[in-house]
């Protein structure tokens, strides 16, 4: 039921944290895996080749998502490589933090463009390529903790994330129907670049882990579980559900 042998998976920020860390597990299930980077990719290219993953089944996608036809590349590429796509994993995502009151509009704009629009896009391109090859296909959009919280100094972060949230459910009520199952993770406090302001500051630091039931931040390798069970026939009767993979946080 996890076996994810001959199917098409693009993940994009597939270059670093999370992204790399679930193209791993997409890979090592037996997808043939399409990462999206805007920067260097090489280290996911490495750990690809180190842990067996031939380099047939692994295609490295250069795309800036803030361009309007970021979408038509991505899955022209992948197309052009494989003829179809069977997963797509929305995971890259931008931070800026600020206070609220002092917050610029551009900001705002940039992060709810990548964040929330630009996921919206590619949900929709992926749902018509399903559509059209007629057998269903999975879409797997990456919320956050701040899709249930406020959070502090994060307003844009925060709405895009709670839109995230919502939209998965939105989308998956008009496509379950049509074998199309779109569901998300939300991963709690992770060891990854969009956290090492918080990682450097001690008290921060300190109070977050205190409240972890785990005992411990994440790490990338943790969200490999959940992105395979949301890709596979594990996951076929799951539509419109956010797992949360946070260490006990949101249950604390």
């Amino acid at each position: 039921m996890f076996n994810l042998d001959e199917k098409i998976a693009i993940v994009t920020g597939a270059n670093t944290g999370l992204g790399q860390g679930m193209a791993l597990a997409l890979a090592r299930a037996g997808a043939k895996v399409a990462g999206i980077f805007r920067s260097d990719i090489s280290e996911t290219e490495e750990k690809m080749t180190a842990c067996g993953v031939a380099p047939r089944n692994f295609l490295a996608v250069q795309v800036d998502l803030a361009a309007p036809d970021a979408p038509e590349q991505i899955f022209s590429a992948v197309k052009q490589q494989w003829n179809s796509v069977d997963i797509i994993v929305n995971n890259a995502g931008i931070i800026r933090r600020n206070d609220a009151v002092d917050y610029s509009e551009d900001d705002w704009d940039e992060v709810l463009d990548i964040n929330l629009k630009k996921l919206f896009l590619l949900s929709r391109r992926a749902a018509k390529e399903f559509m059209a090859q007629g057998r269903g296909g999975k879409i797997i959009n990456v919320a956050s903790l701040l899709s249930y919280q406020g959070g502090v100094r994060v307003a844009a972060y925060t709405a895009s994330k709670h839109g995230v949230e919502g939209l998965t459910k939105a989308l998956a009520n008009e496509w379950a129907g049509l074998g199309i199952n779109v569901n998300g993770i939300a991963p709690g406090y992770m060891v990854t670049n969009n956290t090492q302001a918080l990682r450097e500051d001690p008290e921060r630091y300190r109070a977050i882990l205190e409240r972890i039931p785990a005992g411990r931040w994440g790490t990338p390798a943790d969200l490999g579980g959940a992105v395979v069970f949301l890709a596979s026939a594990a996951g076929d009767y799951v539509h419109g559900f956010t797992i949360a993979v946070d260490g006990g946080w949101l249950g604390r």
